[in-house]
């Protein structure tokens, strides 16, 4: 579950007790929980449609994050297929946001916002982050992209980010407290150099964007655990720096987050599903399936 001291599950930066504890504790209440961990089979299958949906978004987008492209123009085409096929992008109007998908270009480490602006260039690393409401179902995944010719310590931060997330994702079975998943990532990004940014973590999803615990990504001792059951549904979505693992948030936007030290950033992400036997990712898109991978990076082969 959530701590008073974690970060927020709204995703503000803020600790919980500073954020949306006082007013959660207010709804259960007077409703009683309002998630549960463990998902019924029934709503495994919501989460399974959900997710499908969101990787072929994914895939539809994947031609048009180019060099020459707007990241208003990425997020006009987000919108519109997701509502085109009778959905809804899930960050329209959440705590205010306008927009239909997440944009975050180098130093962006989250939560960039799609402007008309902001034109993706050659060099450029670019994370595109998708959540989508199905039925009421959320299916939540995001891709780092390398428009053109990136440098190649941006190619070689991407490479690292992609396995890190898949190590995460690789520890995951039943039976295992939560702690395993940063216990596999953050030594193996320490170790090639990079860092984990602390602030903004994975997080339990289902019929709400942001159920009540939080995954981290990097070591925490002082955890209250979670022993890891079939039928719980989170997202696995290290964010990693090539400098320190600080970061600061625009004061104009209130949204945007950079690495404090301007470093490069990438992240990658996928919904899983704890099962009786190991790990279900919920977000594959179709040809992640057809080519048995993971995740697609341009230009690099990682399984």
């Amino acid at each position: 579950m959530i701590r008073r001291n974690d970060p927020c599950w709204c995703g503000s930066g803020k600790k919980y007790k500073k954020c949306h504890m006082d007013e959660d504790e207010r709804g259960q209440k007077k409703a009683g929980p309002p998630n549960r961990m463990v998902k019924t089979a029934e709503e495994l299958e919501g989460m399974r449609a959900a997710g499908a949906f969101n990787g072929q978004l994914l895939d539809y987008i994947r031609d048009y994050v180019k060099a020459g492209v707007s990241t208003a123009q990425i997020d006009r085409l987000v919108h519109e297929y997701t509502v085109s096929h009778g959905h809804r992008p899930a960050t329209l109007g959440y705590h205010g946001y306008t927009k239909s998908c997440c944009t975050s270009i180098n130093n962006v480490v989250c939560h960039g916002i799609p402007s008309e602006n902001e034109i993706l260039k050659d060099g450029d690393i670019v994370n595109v982050d998708l959540t989508t409401i199905v039925d009421g179902f959320y299916g939540d995944s995001s891709e780092t992209f390398l428009i053109g010719d990136v440098s190649e310590e941006a190619r070689r931060l991407v490479r690292i980010t992609a396995e890190a997330m898949l190590r995460g994702i690789n520890a995951v079975c039943p039976g295992a407290e939560l702690s395993v998943i940063g216990e596999a990532i953050e030594p193996f990004v320490q170790s090639q150099g990079c860092s984990v940014v602390h602030q903004y973590t994975g997080h339990g999803i289902g019929t709400s964007f942001h159920e009540f615990f939080s995954v981290y990504h990097h070591r925490d001792p002082d955890s209250d655990d979670v022993v890891l059951r079939p039928g719980m549904t989170f997202t696995i979505e290290p964010m990693i720096n090539l400098g320190g693992w600080q970061v600061t948030t625009d004061k104009v936007d209130k949204w945007t987050v950079r690495t404090r030290d301007q470093s490069l950033s990438a992240q990658f992400e996928h919904t899983v599903a704890v099962t009786e036997s190991g790990v279900e990712i919920l977000t594959l898109t179709p040809t992640q399936r057809s080519l048995g991978k993971r995740l697609i990076v341009s230009g690099l082969e990682i399984e």
